[in-house]
């Protein structure tokens, strides 16, 4: 469980990432109120038809943002690590249009979103951070549809693994023998847009031509750079800053 303090100091260091905050707007946020919720696995932290009141901050654990055919089909929008802001989609809407589930057992701060907006407007600075943080959301969600729409069923797999590798790097959750995915081959299946049996043989092939390697749900990669042109993966649109990472 993440200290009182820090708690919002993922809240800073994140919206940073992307836009300077001095030192008089991260004391600014460090001072909002808020409450730690945990959320079980598959639980829900937005729903969609709520009237949003907070916003949430992922402390720990993964989280992953999805909407639903009438009929009751799933596709999955987003994924959500550490540090990820999970609400900023709905600040100014006033009713949420997706659900946003916990992947994994997980810790969210809540932020009263009226004290949020508040201090986005009082503090520019802070204002500009939410502001691209959507944006950079928003370029995400255009590579997600190019990735869907456009790409072959390996490109799609090696596309996401890429992805969460380079996110999960830049937030220190990595390690030599990669990262743990917690995510099932059905759950998988809804980011790309598969079937849950063609996600499994993509994997397996994957495995075969020596660009993963699979220990449970522990996810590594041998050749990452065959990876990413496997994926078609450049991050640009991740905007990180600091060029390509090996």
């Amino acid at each position: 469980m993440s200290s009182p303090k820090s708690s919002l100091e993922l809240l800073t260091r994140k919206l940073s990432t992307h836009s300077p905050l001095d030192d008089a707007d991260r004391d600014a946020i460090l001072a909002l109120p808020w409450t730690i919720r945990t959320i079980e696995p598959q639980g829900y932290i937005v729903r969609e038809g709520d009237v949003p009141a907070v916003c949430g901050v992922l402390l720990t654990g993964f989280a992953f943002r999805h909407k639903l055919t009438g009929d009751g089909a799933r596709q999955i929008v987003a994924l959500h690590i550490p540090g990820d802001p999970l609400d900023f989609q709905n600040f100014y809407l006033d009713e949420s249009d997706h659900n946003v589930q916990a992947l994994t057992r997980s810790d969210v701060a809540l932020i009263d979103r009226a004290e949020l907006r508040e201090l986005s407007i009082a503090r520019p600075n802070v204002g500009r951070a939410i502001f691209v943080s959507t944006l950079v959301d928003a370029s995400i969600f255009r590579e997600w549809i190019l990735n869907v729409g456009r790409r072959a069923a390996p490109a799609r797999i090696a596309h996401v693994l890429c992805e969460l590798g380079v996110r999960l790097e830049a937030q220190g959750l990595t390690n030599d023998h990669g990262y743990h995915l917690p995510m099932t081959q059905e759950q998988l299946a809804d980011v790309v847009g598969l079937t849950p049996v063609h996600v499994n043989r993509t994997l397996k092939a994957l495995e075969a031509g020596g660009l993963i390697k699979r220990n449970r749900r522990q996810v590594s990669f041998p050749d990452w750079q065959a990876l990413r042109d496997v994926g078609d993966f450049n991050q640009r649109y991740l905007h990180l800053g600091g060029g390509q990472r090996a």
